[in-house]
């Protein structure tokens, strides 16, 4: 029943009440009689109220409104500066009040225009024979000009209603949308994250059993493997520093490696002990797009981890053919018998989402004791 108002604008409507009804009291100056003024000061005080009560509880302020009109006219008082009060009120009524409110509104102000004719105009009419057409042309002439009055003020509140509820709209739209761009970027972050962390630990794990089980036939190599095992811990703890930045500060940049890493990238796989085939054919005619860039080197990353994790030690083939307009993206390598399957992992789903990303398709499947991952790209045009 009652709408939360802030104190400020209580406070307006409180004193608008209390102007309005100084206002409309002072035209009540002696003159027919002190029942006359006593009736008239009592109407303006009720129209005031409704006035101040008006975004507050427009229903509650319509309802005062009426009783108001009912007093005045059981009092047979002429219409009145205070009756503009019902102007305001019709107006609230269609732009803050609840649905039933709204329409009561649109009823009282059709209803409103004809008890102020017949009001005016009950002592004049006859309807016996020999009624005034004179009388009954300005009867009904005041009657057209009530309801236009009336609901020009209660249409003016429903196009307020219309573009309050329009703004509420765009804003919810609005938070939607940021929800949503938020939710994109924590999962590309947690995406980042996964291919970040799992080929590091890859590589790591890797170097540390391969120094373990070398260690006793060739102390030389696990210097050397734990310098790989430090350089590419290092440079994990620096991506996922970046990540972790990027989540706190949705401005920052994540790491964005492009084909210039590959390099590294194969040099890091190659120091875990796998054998690491590459062939480039044909080679990037030109700079790659930057989206595509960053989908070719998490594809291979995530795939050549896969082969580290689940590979039999056996050479991992890697081809790349940067067409005109599409980039071909093959890895292919032996898998254990129990190895793990296309559908598994977020691996596989993850490079699924990099190929769509960028408008391109993904296969991943195990066949003759092979894993092969498959991608094709869009280069500045459909595939």
């Amino acid at each position: 029943m009652f709408r939360p108002l802030t104190p400020t604008r209580l406070t307006v409507d409180i004193v608008v009440a209390a102007v309005f009804f100084a206002v409309t009291s002072w035209f009540h100056t002696p003159g027919s009689g002190t029942v006359e003024i006593a009736l008239g000061l009592v109407v303006s005080a009720m129209m005031a109220a409704a006035v101040g009560l008006r975004r507050l509880s427009p229903v509650l302020a319509l309802s005062v409104a009426w009783v108001g009109a009912g007093v005045q006219m059981a009092g047979g008082l002429s219409p009145m500066p205070s009756n503009l009060a019902v102007l305001a009120v019709l107006y609230t009524t269609a732009a803050y009040g609840t649905r039933a409110v709204f329409w009561v509104g649109f009823a009282s102000s059709l209803v409103g225009a004809a008890v102020i004719t017949v009001y005016l105009f009950a002592s004049s009419l006859s309807f016996s024979f020999g009624v005034d057409d004179a009388v009954l042309s300005l009867a009904f002439v005041t009657y057209v000009a009530a309801t236009f009055g009336l609901l020009l003020a209660w249409t003016a509140g429903a196009l307020v209603r219309t573009a309050l509820r329009a703004r509420t709209t765009r804003r919810a739209q609005q938070r939607a949308e940021a929800e949503a761009m938020a939710e994109q970027e924590r999962v590309a972050i947690a995406r980042d994250m996964h291919d970040v962390v799992a080929h590091s630990l890859a590589v790591v794990i890797a170097q540390a059993d391969g120094a373990r089980y070398a260690a006793s036939s060739d102390p030389s190599a696990a210097p050397a493997a734990l310098a790989t095992i430090s350089s590419t811990a290092r440079a994990a703890l620096a991506d996922v520093r970046l990540l972790l930045t990027q989540l706190r500060h949705r401005e920052g940049d994540g790491p964005q490696p492009t084909i210039a890493d590959l390099e590294e990238l194969y040099a890091q796989v190659r120091g875990a002990g796998v054998a690491l085939r590459v062939d480039v054919d044909p080679a990037p005619p030109g700079e790659p797009p930057a989206a595509v860039q960053l989908a070719v080197y998490r594809i291979l990353q995530e795939a050549l981890t896969n082969a580290l994790r689940h590979g039999t030690g056996e050479p991992v083939l890697v081809g790349l053919a940067w067409h005109p307009d599409r980039v071909q993206l093959t890895v292919t390598n032996p898998v254990r018998p129990a190895g793990r399957r296309a559908e598994a992992g977020h691996g596989l789903i993850g490079m699924r989402e990099r190929a769509s990303l960028v408008g391109g398709t993904l296969t991943a499947a195990e066949s003759d004791g092979r894993f092969t991952v498959t991608a094709t790209l869009p280069v500045g045009g459909p595939v």
